[in-house]
């Protein structure tokens, strides 16, 4: 079934800014000057821009502030948060705006100096109230539960999860702008302090600061820009819980339809899929990914990334910046999958590169396991 939003749209600049430590700016001042960097990437001026999207745990109305602050005024804004997927989600209503004539040129941009304000997760929601008396350590402790139960019910093992962690670390080492390139081993995993049941330290993303953004239009002005367009080929959303106490299966995210939707929009399978970038907040989320969307069978994931086959040199390229592991992980890292989709598409990321990548896919999670975002992005041959 053909999609008329499939190749519509395409992402025609992409930058960050600030990864890793920034101190004494503001989440506002990285926001906008990676925004300022995926602009001049686009060979556009902020003048240029109708149309902001943004989200923030830290700046309130967050399209309204990232926009005054670029002296932007915009004819469609959006701020929907769905936390670390936001921007992947974000994507959808850049495209619907676009395709309706409701703008031209639409500017996603995200900021925050969580590292070097606080060095601590910043969350602005109520605790549950049905959780809150075990004392749980938010987000940590539900991710932990569902590689418990994952472990449990699969024979999954912290070693299978800490093969994760290590293939991030060994794409972090070709990645200049990786927070963290030191070598580390599944020993070294396993060792490290323990900071929920089964998941240590090093099982955990980082904390930094850091900024990134895109720059879209529609196809036919893409093609009069100074980069190479990137095609969105397709996107979809899901989720079914807020509360991982409400996900029905703890070892099912609603990445199985997500995912399902967005290969069936861009008329593609996962194996068409050259280079992934998953949403890595814990060494679990690859492994549950992986499965959701169409790797491997449910329960398989820990034995997939054995041996290192997403790994530099393995068969499957997966978060090929380092991830939310080692490259950077600034409170939501949802926008960086979709800017390393990007540069892989267009043969710019250098050490870490793949060999004639046309199609890639970038994957976001937000909450605990809740919002489910997925997005195919292909090369002119695509189309």
């Amino acid at each position: 079934m053909h999609n008329s939003l499939r190749g519509a749209a395409a992402i025609v600049g992409a930058g960050v800014y600030g990864l890793g430590e920034t101190p004494g700016q503001s989440s506002v001042e990285i926001m906008a000057r990676a925004a300022l960097t995926a602009l001049t990437d686009a060979g556009l001026k902020p003048s240029d821009v109708d149309g902001v999207i943004s989200a923030s745990p830290v700046y309130n109305m967050a399209s309204m502030t990232a926009a005054e602050y670029l002296g932007i005024r915009p004819r469609f804004t959006e701020s929907t948060m769905l936390g670390g997927s936001s921007f992947v989600f974000h994507v959808t209503p850049a495209a619907l705006a676009l395709q309706a004539g409701l703008c031209d040129v639409v500017l996603i941009c995200y900021g925050s100096n969580q590292r070097s304000a606080t060095g601590r997760l910043i969350s602005n929601s109520l605790p549950d109230p049905y959780e809150a008396p075990y004392n749980p350590r938010m987000p940590i402790t539900a991710y932990a539960l569902a590689a418990s139960r994952h472990m449990f019910q699969y024979g999954t093992t912290r070693e299978q999860m800490a093969e994760v962690a290590v293939a991030a670390r060994g794409w972090a080492a070709l990645n200049p702008e990786a927070f963290v390139r030191e070598p580390l081993t599944v020993k070294d995993v396993l060792g490290s302090r323990m900071i929920s049941d089964p998941l240590s330290k090093l099982d955990c993303c980082l904390v930094t600061d850091g900024g990134g953004a895109l720059v879209l239009t529609r196809a036919d002005r893409a093609k009069d820009l100074p980069k190479a367009p990137v095609y969105v080929l397709g996107h979809a959303t899901e989720h079914w819980h807020r509360s991982i106490a409400q996900l029905p299966d703890l070892t099912i995210t609603a990445a199985s339809e997500s995912g399902r939707r967005a290969f069936e929009m861009a008329g593609l399978v996962p194996t068409d899929i050259d280079v992934a970038q998953l949403y890595d907040a814990f060494t679990i989320n690859t492994i549950l990914f992986l499965e959701d969307l169409g790797y491997c069978k449910k329960g398989e994931g820990g034995e997939f990334v054995a041996d290192g086959r997403i790994a530099p040199g393995g068969s499957l390229p997966v978060n090929t910046n380092g991830g939310g592991l080692s490259c950077c992980h600034p409170g939501m890292y949802g926008i960086f999958p979709v800017i390393e989709a990007v540069r892989q598409v267009r043969g710019e990321a250098g050490e870490r590169q793949i060999d004639d990548v046309d199609v890639a896919l970038a994957h976001g999670n937000g909450g605990v396991l809740s919002s489910q975002s997925t997005l195919v992005l292909g090369s002119g041959a695509t189309i």
